[in-house]
């Protein structure tokens, strides 16, 4: 029996239009996909009334987007409605890769003791979503609007009004800010006359669930050229209830109207679950389409209507940074909304936004476009290159680094116009950077997390500071920002005197917590709600000026220190790196009659410059037989077992 979930239909809204006497609504928001739902929910938690538009009669069907990383827990954790979530989600740590039938890549995310949840979860989008609506729905500021779709535009000054179509008939309605979180194909945006710009890539994949009772592990499984779909790529995931998410790409030749029809999507199913040696039934329950994309407007921000999610930008789906960037959108947009909307910040605040969240798609796409070029390379020399990587990995394991998915991580706001320069002598986490949930004690004894200690707002976190000196500047930044929450934290001393209880004390016996912060006694960080470091300053005093910038939505000026952000890249790895993309740029460049000429010329100017045994080991690694000859047929090997 299928375990598909199946979101219930909502019954069409009906509402009054508003006029000129009635009170402008204070921020009406456009989709109720996550990032909208997220948007609403952070605004909600800072005391605004929110109300919310959705085109559809139900959450979105099938599991679209179901990898959802630890950041993003970390994000439905603050926003409310991660205890929920996680009661539903099948975690998972790493993946492999195959080369037709063999093995060329296992790859495992940091999956550290501290760390309080998994690196990644899988759970349908449908599902993820359905719970973000049962939780606006018992806030008692959040509206949600089904069966409402935008229909008009009218921009002014202090105001936007929305034509809405309903059932019911059109309605109007007035709000001082708008968010546009419609989704990659934006009627916000069309109608904004606003479009994006970047690339689109040549890779096509199909996507289906199925539902099969199998028994293999919770992992990334991806499958180059595979004995049962010669040519192509295939992508597994497990997620909750039995169901796998099957991704498969198209060759370029290929009729994606022909190759979506459900009869030739079986067979292609059928064909790789019987190479994977498989005699258990199946039923085929939701499939779908995409290609890759790197898009994005230029401006998030346009007068009284903010951009968000997919609306904003598309990123290419390899790496899972969709959604997930899309969180951090609705984080980052919630707080400081909502700073401009009380009156704590000037409009020059949501600059910062767009800013800090285009550059974090300019990241996105970094990593993302690789990992794009190996699933779907859109030229003749990336092609010839990755399946070079993919021959070479079988015997040459030094090679598979290239393949590596590049999973989502969280995006820096180092760039931000609101991110302090960081001190010369620093270690650690920069200003900008995210800063980690990690586990920790505090002074009574209580088994907690950083991110439960700091809250949904701002946080202060001084190190082997004066407790009541840190109590009292955290109240300055509570009050100039008033009604955000503000918390104080400190690390490495023991419990403060009475007169601080308002502080919570992390020992940090250990001193695990100090030094993954690189921190130095007397040194304080301001954390921002979204949980990136806003600065690190040398005592309490500087708590002032952190108010003062904030309010103008700036930062001091200055040179910011290089500090260490995570393990070195190999730079032997690099090397690779830069090897596999120049020669791939170099092989679109030359004449198609040339390729074989250029690449001699090449081998020539290269084997010159090392020795005659290190080119005599090169040639053999390229010409290795077992490189070219056809795969086997031993499934066993191909999912590891």
């Amino acid at each position: 029996m299928s375990t598909y979930y199946q979101p219930p239909k909502y019954p069409a809204s009906n509402f009054e239009s508003m006029t000129a006497a009635d009170e402008t609504l204070p921020v009406v928001i456009v989709g109720a996909g996550p990032v909208g739902m997220a948007v609403a929910l952070g605004l909600a938690q800072r005391g605004i009334p929110v109300t919310i538009l959705e085109a559809a009669d139900q959450v979105s069907f099938g599991s679209r987007a179901i990898c959802i990383s630890r950041h993003s827990l970390e994000a439905a954790a603050r926003l409310g409605f991660g205890a929920e979530l996680e009661k539903i989600v099948l975690p998972w740590v790493g993946g492999r890769s195959f080369y037709r039938d063999r093995q060329v890549l296992h790859f495992q995310m940091r999956n550290a003791e501290h760390d309080v949840r998994p690196p990644m979860i899988n759970v349908s989008q449908s599902e993820f979503e359905q719970i973000m609506v049962d939780t606006l729905e018992a806030n008692p500021l959040i509206t949600l609007h089904w069966s409402a779709s935008i229909a008009g535009v009218l921009r002014a000054d202090d105001e936007v009004t929305l034509e809405i179509d309903t059932a019911f008939g059109k309605r109007h309605l007035r709000a001082r800010w708008v968010v546009a979180a419609d989704g990659g194909r934006s009627r916000m945006r069309e109608l904004a006359g606003l479009r994006m710009q970047g690339n689109n890539y040549d890779g096509r994949y199909v996507i289906a669930d199925i539902h099969w009772e199998s028994e293999l592990p919770a992992e990334r499984m991806v499958w180059f050229d595979p004995p049962s779909n010669p040519g192509s790529t295939i992508i597994m995931h497990k997620q909750p209830k039995n169901i796998w998410r099957i991704d498969y790409q198209l060759d370029p030749s290929e009729d994606a109207e022909l190759e979506t029809q459900e009869d030739r999507i079986r067979d292609r199913i059928t064909r790789h679950l019987e190479w994977l040696q498989n005699d258990l039934p199946w039923t085929l329950e939701w499939h779908g389409f995409y290609s890759a994309r790197a898009l994005a407007l230029q401006d998030f921000t346009h007068g009284r209507i903010l951009f968000a999610g997919d609306a904003a930008h598309l990123v290419p789906i390899f790496g899972v940074r969709g959604l997930n960037s899309g969180m951090e959108d609705a984080e980052t947009l919630a707080w400081q909304l909502a700073a401009v909307i009380h009156g704590s910040a000037t409009p020059e605040l949501l600059q910062a936004y767009s800013v800090e969240r285009h550059d974090a798609w300019r990241q996105n796409v970094a990593n993302a476009g690789k990992s794009t070029l190996i699933m779907s390379p859109g030229s003749h020399g990336y092609q010839t290159t990755r399946d070079a990587i993919l021959a070479l990995s079988v015997t040459r394991p030094e090679f598979s680094h290239l393949i590596n998915p590049r999973q989502s991580s969280a995006t820096d706001a180092r760039i931000s116009p609101l991110t302090w320069p960081t001190p010369a002598d620093a270690e650690g986490v920069a200003a900008g950077d995210p800063v980690e949930d990690r586990r920790v004690q505090t002074a009574d004894g209580t088994e907690t997390s950083l991110n439960i200690l700091r809250g949904t707002g701002f946080a202060v976190l001084g190190v082997r500071v004066d407790a009541a000196a840190l109590a009292a500047a955290t109240a300055t930044l509570a009050g100039a920002l008033a009604p955000e929450s503000v918390r104080a934290i400190l690390i490495g001393s023991d419990t403060p005197e009475e007169s601080a209880v308002s502080v919570a004390v992390v020992p940090d016996a250990d001193g695990q917590t100090v030094a993954a912060l690189g921190a130095r006694d007397g040194e304080v960080f301001v954390i921002r709600p979204d949980g990136v470091l806003l600065c690190r300053v040398d005592g309490v005093g500087r708590i002032d000026d952190v108010v003062r910038h904030l309010s103008l939505g700036t930062a001091p000026a200055g040179a910011s220190a290089a500090v260490d952000n995570g393990p070195a890249i190999d730079p032997a790895e690099l090397r690779r790196e830069n090897v596999w993309m120049g020669l791939s740029d170099a092989l679109d460049q030359v004449g198609e009659n040339d390729r074989e000429g250029f690449l001699t010329r090449l081998a020539l100017v290269l084997g010159s410059q090392v020795g005659q045994r290190e080119f005599e080991e090169a040639i053999a690694a390229a010409t290795d037989p077992s490189l070219t000859v056809p795969a086997d047929e031993n499934a066993d090997a191909a999912v590891g077992a």
